[in-house]
């Protein structure tokens, strides 16, 4: 038998690669969209932006889009855009874009929703750090010593 929370909506964005979800939240006007495009852009697919429903499932947190706002992304300066929606997916990363990181190699960070711990990483400002990201969720990270 499986355990599972009752659904939350989160203001967050969502982008997948492959069947690994990354959660990009932060304050309105902090990136989300303008970071869930980039990585589509680099071959990530769209789970849900601006609005993201989360569901804890046994051990895993499932991210999915409200049913309204499904297949669509704001691109700033143009409006809404259609994109093909992934579907429910699994998380196994989090993108807090409220949080800068100071450190070249910082130290494993988490954050808890729905009392799962997710890897967490802080907002870079550097142009390769959505590639960053996708390689990420693609092979891992190697851990600080």
């Amino acid at each position: 038998m499986s355990k599972s929370s009752d659904p939350k909506i989160l203001h967050a964005s969502c982008v997948a690669v492959g069947e690994k979800g990354v959660l990009i939240t932060g304050a309105s006007g902090s990136g989300k969209s303008s970071l869930a495009l980039q990585l589509m852009a680099l071959g990530a697919r769209l789970v849900s932006d601006d609005r993201t429903v989360i569901q804890a499932q046994d051990d895993r947190l499932i991210a999915s889009a409200p049913p309204i706002i499904a297949g669509m992304i704001e691109a700033r300066g143009i409006g809404l855009v259609h994109a093909a929606p992934k579907g429910p997916t699994s998380l196994a990363l989090a993108v807090d874009l409220d949080k800068v990181e100071s450190e070249r190699l910082p130290p494993a960070r988490y954050q808890s929703f729905e009392a799962i711990a997710l890897p967490c990483l802080h907002k870079v400002e550097n142009p390769a750090w959505p590639a960053a990201i996708l390689q990420y969720l693609k092979a891992g990270r190697v851990a600080p010593k």
